[in-house]
């Protein structure tokens, strides 16, 4: 059976990390006998530089700024060579080929200054070589421990996507055709994870954080026995360990509560990875690269209960509550999809959606960023309907999440918890529940944020033995 094993950019930050990943890499196919393909995501902050100076080279046109880039980012990965890979030989095979990618993004920004234009398509592109650089890396540090190894980029692993750039959706997978011949002769493909290609070979990819997606997508068409994500963190927590210290590590969660999990803050995982992985039945595993004794956390299809109705808390901030007001929408049919027609024209990420029974009013929570826009194309889309009075807008507001298995059913759990918030000195601005009832999400301001969390942490999950 084949495991997948996905890193992300802290674990492979530097020369010494890559070379850890190696190893643990190794130790998963000698020691388990298992046959083992890596995704890997660039290193640590190289693809927030590449957006940077996708954006300089477009708007600034300064070609020494993009020189000094090329000679920093060369820099990087010349000493991420030197401290992950000890044989000579090795070594200048693997710079070999991050000098011809540098190359080839060196004349691309080059191009987009010159040129005055940056497209979806050449910015997925530049975007592309944060993965391409890195996977090389650990694809030589892992023959450099003794294993066979080849790198390949998602499209060469046989993930083929739509054209849409920057979030892209696969059409076709050919991950058994490209990868399993290359298992059966033993070697250890390292894949390039956030990016895939079009049939016609452009590069393309899946939006931020898509490094997981990738893994899940590779695990899907390989029928894997597990997908593995190597993280920074001992697995999920029940809430941020920077607002409650003494926030615990959770064995085991659902399909369904760690994609709520995902949607509503917590950046262990990309929303989009449990969808292929749960329709296979396939567990997820998220381990920490630097403590790798530890369990973890196990995402299976199982609904486990524990004395915890609630099993985390998460929030989601620089967002912005938009509340839409009129006595004509009442009985109106056709007004939501109107709605939703005018944050569609916005590109809105519309977080949450909640109307009152009497259908007087309408609230939605989007991205802080997509503000602006969202309000310019609502008061567009119902000038002189006579339907909408007043639209709104609060900018000081976060959303909380509580998730848990538990809540389902529970009775008095809504008590309980707005009991909770209201201790906390929090005010309640909006709530939505999904159809799922393993998930209640509301808004308060933001000033409230840490001490609601924590109080909401104290009663659902510290006092619960």
């Amino acid at each position: 059976m084949v495991v997948v094993m996905k890193f992300g950019g802290t674990s492979v930050g530097d020369g010494k990390r890559i070379r850890h990943v190696a190893n643990i890499v190794l130790n998963k196919k000698k020691k388990e006998n298992k046959d083992v393909v890596v995704v890997v995501s660039a290193m640590s902050q190289v693809t927030n530089s590449l957006v940077d100076i996708s954006k300089e080279a477009l708007d600034i046109k300064d070609i020494e700024r993009i020189n000094k880039f090329i000679k920093d980012t060369r820099e990087k990965h010349y000493k991420a060579i030197e401290d992950a890979i000890k044989s000579e030989e090795i070594r200048n095979e693997v710079k070999k080929v991050i000098d011809e990618r540098i190359e080839e993004l060196e004349k691309v920004l080059i191009g987009v200054a010159y040129l005055g234009e940056l497209t979806p398509k050449s910015k997925d592109y530049i975007l592309s070589f944060g993965e391409r650089l890195s996977a090389p890396i650990l694809s030589g540090a892992i023959r450099d421990l003794g294993e066979k190894s080849v790198f390949l980029t998602g499209g060469e692993a046989g993930i083929i996507t739509d054209d849409n750039f920057g979030c892209a959706k696969v059409v076709k997978l050919e991950v058994k055709e490209k990868l399993l011949p290359l298992l059966e002769k033993g070697y250890i493909p390292v894949v390039t994870g956030f990016i895939a290609s079009t049939e016609d070979g452009r590069i393309t990819t899946f939006g931020r954080g898509g490094s997981d997606y990738s893994a899940a997508i590779i695990g899907y068409g390989l029928d894997a026995e597990i997908i593995e994500i190597w993280t920074d963190v001992s697995g999920i927590l029940t809430t941020d360990p920077k607002i409650v210290k003494n926030a615990r590590r959770i064995p085991k969660i659902s399909y369904i509560e760690a994609m709520e999990l995902a949607y509503f803050g917590a950046k262990v995982l990309h929303p989009r990875t449990i969808e292929p992985a749960m329709e296979k039945g396939i567990p997820i595993l998220v381990k920490n690269t630097f403590e790798p004794e530890n369990e973890g956390t196990l995402i299976t299809n199982d609904l486990e209960m524990s004395n915890s109705i609630v099993k985390a808390i998460t929030t989601i901030k620089n967002v912005a509550l938009i509340n839409i007001f009129g006595a004509g929408m009442v009985g109106v049919s056709g007004t939501a999809a109107r709605i939703f027609k005018a944050l569609g024209k916005a590109n809105a990420n519309v977080i949450l959606i909640s109307q009152g029974s009497s259908e007087t009013n309408v609230s939605i929570v989007v991205d802080a960023e997509d503000v602006e826009k969202s309000v310019y194309e609502l008061k567009k889309e119902f000038e002189n309907s006579g339907l909408i009075r007043d639209i709104n807008v609060d900018e000081n507001v976060c959303v909380i999440s509580v998730v848990g298995a538990g809540m389902r059913g529970s009775k008095g759990i809504a008590g309980k918890l707005f009991t909770a918030v209201a201790e906390s000195g929090a005010n309640i601005k909006m709530i939505a529940q999904g159809s799922s009832e393993v998930n209640i999400s509301f808004v308060i301001d933001e000033k409230d944020l840490i001490p609601c969390v924590k109080k909401l942490h104290k009663t659902f999950i510290e006092n619960v033995e």
